[in-house]
């Protein structure tokens, strides 16, 4: 029998807590690196995990840290899941104390894998894509809010399964991530409005806002040659279309290719709720770049960081703007 690695989760925020959870409940050997405050909380109440099929399970006797020498000593897989802005300095923790570990990277965005590279030569890294949502329902109680399975580079992973969690080995990683990457730029639109996301996407005129920002988005990937590829069931070429369908329709269309409930918000607006940095620079942001590299504009996904990065700086939480609010200007 192969004996399984011991795994670190390189930070414990909502889709660390879930990841890591549902391995530790499969029996994983399981360490997390976290805030010091979310290591008291997990303490005092434990880990609870839950999601919209019923999936509850409470974890108590985690370990869990907020010091990298201890989370990572002995891991022979490192799961990292911090911001993209704290990839560099989560790398350097890594290459000090697990230089010999499997790294997959399970962040947003396109380059992550790239960055853990250049700190962790020599090392097997490999890039991830979490399709679903998780959102924080209250101290240490992490909801998975839509489906998907995570998808890894391929190539010899241990083998991660477990209900309510299945991994999958994909050959075409980057082009998965520039398709999450189109989905993920919803964030923004998400954050700014303060709304469910499911009662966005009961609204016409929100949906059209995302379709035209997507659309805007598609352009630039042809232009720059990037065929994105589906990270769901449905293309992303096709959905900025769906998204444009009448309410009725959408919704019948919808049904067969999403599975979301009333508790999916988006990390933007969890980021912006918590008064922290977002990821913007990292999906619009690499819109924008391709955009700029090519001659090209891409307005409304410029309006989106604009947007988002004065929500930041006021630090209120999310603004809770509307769709002729947003569409200004851009």
């Amino acid at each position: 029998m192969v004996k399984r690695p011991s795994i670190a989760i390189a930070g414990a925020g909502s889709i660390g807590c879930f990841v890591g959870g549902v391995l530790a409940d499969a029996g994983h050997d399981v360490r997390f690196l976290a805030r010091a405050g979310m290591v008291a909380a997990c303490a005092e109440h434990g880990l609870r995990l839950t999601d919209y099929t019923g999936f509850d399970i409470h974890l108590t006797d985690l370990v869990m840290n907020d010091d990298p020498a201890v989370a990572f000593g002995g891991a022979g897989l490192i799961l990292v899941c911090v911001k993209v802005g704290d990839t560099q300095d989560m790398a350097r923790h890594i290459a000090r104390h697990a230089p010999e570990a499997q790294v997959v990277s399970l962040q947003n965005g396109v380059g992550n894998a790239p960055a853990l590279r250049a700190v962790l030569t020599g090392a097997d890294v490999r890039a991830g894509m979490v399709p679903f949502n998780v959102v924080t329902e209250g101290p240490c109680h992490m909801h998975r809010a839509s489906s998907g399975d995570i998808l890894v580079e391929a190539g010899p992973i241990p083998d991660l399964s477990a209900d309510p969690l299945q991994w999958l080995s994909v050959d075409n990683i980057e082009a998965v991530q520039w398709g999450k990457l189109l989905i993920n730029l919803g964030n923004a639109i998400n954050a700014l409005s303060d709304m469910p996301l499911l009662d966005q996407l009961h609204d016409r005129a929100w949906r059209a806002l995302m379709a035209d920002q997507m659309a805007e988005a598609l352009k630039v990937l042809k232009v720059a040659g990037i065929r994105p590829a589906k990270p769901t069931a449905v293309s992303p070429r096709l959905i900025p279309a769906i998204l444009r369908l009448p309410t009725p329709l959408f919704r019948r269309v919808a049904a067969q290719m999403l599975t979301i409930d009333a508790h999916a918000r988006s990390s933007m607006w969890d980021d912006l709720k918590r008064g922290r940095k977002t990821e913007i620079d990292a999906l619009q942001g690499a819109i924008l770049h391709l955009a700029e590299h090519h001659g090209r504009q891409a307005p409304l996904n410029a309006r989106m960081r604009t947007l988002i990065r004065a929500a930041e700086a006021e630090g209120y939480g999310p603004p809770g703007l509307s769709v002729s609010q947003i569409r200004q200007l851009a």
